[in-house]
């Protein structure tokens, strides 16, 4: 192993909800890694977020609600045609209701798994199948910590709203669904994995709510939450050639949370 296999020099990585508090950091260690990006998200938040980043033509953004079957086929279509076939995929969308257990209704649910599974499902089976067909690729799908474990309720006192229960489910079923495509792409040279994030919550809660931080560092083994660039080297790791025997796995970056 050479310090090369780690590098992402003139390839090209697709980052769907690349506008996040993660994605951005995702995004901006890609470029670091002399990787070509496509930052995609909702509406303009793309745009906004290469421009806040100072990465104005060095990042491409996009827009596209995920959700949407019929637009991701025809934007895979339209960005291959341009761009060509990725050699990276990852997909950090996510839809959840935020609502509590009593209040979620059934319809509620199968709209956050809409854009949960089913959506993460058609782009990665848009995007690997194109992969494939190259014989090459590497897809990174978003789980969480609660995609294996459950929210533990005494971390979500007022006015914090406990972790939802249909977020914990599609997170579950993305590192189900890391290990069928694994299977299924495998023999093509298509790699899929899942990364599972531990604690990261964004600037504004760890600002306004230190109460609730400071809970949930105490249940982590390393006594701290996790920092956005933490989940980038993840994603830069699982997508370069230094992973190239990795496949089917779900990496959790937790700071140890799902160990006890």
């Amino acid at each position: 192993m050479t310090p090369g296999a780690f590098s992402l020099h003139e390839r090209d990585i697709w980052v769907f909800g690349g506008a996040g508090y993660l994605g951005r950091a995702v995004v901006a260690q890609l470029v670091q890694m002399q990787a070509r990006v496509l930052c995609v998200d909702l509406g303009g938040r793309a745009a906004e977020a290469v421009k806040d980043m100072n990465l104005s033509g060095i990042v491409t953004p996009a827009s596209l609600d995920a959700a949407d079957i019929v637009d991701v086929e025809n934007f895979v279509s339209d960005q291959i045609a341009v761009r060509g076939v990725p050699h990276g995929l990852v997909v950090m969308t996510y839809a959840s209701t935020a609502k509590r257990f009593d209040d979620l209704t059934a319809e509620d649910f199968d709209h956050a798994n809409h854009g949960n599974l089913t959506a993460s499902f058609a782009l990665a089976r848009a995007v690997g199948g194109r992969m494939a067909g190259r014989g090459r690729g590497s897809v990174v799908l978003f789980s969480s910590m609660y995609g294996s474990v459950s929210p533990d309720p005494s971390l979500y006192a007022e006015p914090m709203t406990p972790n939802p229960v249909e977020y914990g489910v599609g997170k579950a079923g993305i590192q189900q669904m890391a290990r069928y495509l694994a299977v299924h792409y495998g023999p093509r040279q298509v790699r899929v994995n899942a990364v599972s994030p531990g604690p990261f919550p964004n600037p504004a809660v760890q600002r306004d709510n230190p109460g609730f931080i400071d809970r949930l560092a105490k249940k982590v083994p390393l006594g701290r939450v996790g920092q956005a660039p933490e989940i980038a080297g993840a994603v830069t790791f699982l997508l370069s050639d230094a992973a190239s025997f990795i496949t089917g796995q779900n990496l959790a970056v937790d700071g140890g949370w799902t160990v006890w």
